[in-house]
């Protein structure tokens, strides 16, 4: 998930502050890492929003084939689907980490929407960050050889676009969802990782520490990738 959506969000309304009230369909609860938020196939009634930590998006086919479609982080909804008339979940969420997430009811979801300008507002800029950079990621997987879109989900968990001195990923992901999202083998996806870091892209101090060379190693298409 390339950027950060909150971002695009006024700077006037604090989402995170306005979901984090107790209230009338709002829960907080506290979820461990591994530990599963919803299932696919189960009945859709809430709407969430991430406070803290990362989550996994994983969808598995008829044939029983499983893939990670997504990772989210802190100041991101997931769930809104059953505003839409979805009455099942499309895929599984499973904590990266040890997560904070506000689930909201449909009742209240609806009632904040019509009743806050400010939240509707939010949340609306939120759907058109998310969906434009839904966009971006099908053209990546369409015109992008594997290794360069690995070196933008590289980027995009390290946090790149946030002020920080230093950009490691954490929680450490592996090298197998890695090359779930990015749509290759384990094993290429080795290689790539083990060339970042002879190229001095990377570096590996018991977690991925992102340097600025691969970003300009991906905005200048240097080295070939």
């Amino acid at each position: 998930m390339e950027g950060h959506v909150s971002k695009a969000v006024k700077d006037s309304f604090d989402t995170k502050v306005f979901l984090a009230k107790v209230g009338a369909g709002k829960t907080a609860t506290t979820y461990r890492k591994g530990q599963t938020i919803f299932a696919q196939g189960e009945v859709a009634e809430e709407v969430f929003y991430i406070q803290k930590g990362r989550i996994k998006l994983v969808v598995v086919s008829t044939q029983g084939k499983e893939a990670i479609v997504g990772i989210l982080e802190a100041s991101q909804f997931f769930g809104e689907g059953c505003l839409n008339g979805h009455p099942l979940r499309i895929a599984t969420t499973i904590a990266l980490e040890d997560c904070v997430i506000t689930s909201i009811t449909k009742a209240a979801m609806g009632r904040m929407l019509h009743n806050e300008p400010k939240f509707a507002e939010a949340f609306m800029t939120y759907l058109l960050v998310r969906n434009s950079r839904f966009e971006e990621d099908r053209i990546d997987q369409l015109f992008n050889l594997s290794e360069k879109r690995l070196a933008r989900l590289l980027l995009r968990l390290a946090d790149f676009g946030k002020p920080s001195t230093c950009h490691s990923i954490t929680p450490p992901v592996s090298q197998q969802t890695l090359a779930e999202i990015i749509g290759t083998t384990r094993s290429r996806v080795n290689f790539f990782m083990n060339k970042f870091r002879k190229l001095g892209l990377i570096s590996y101090n018991g977690k991925i520490e992102v340097h600025y060379s691969l970003l300009n190693a991906v905005l200048y298409d240097k080295p070939e990738i």
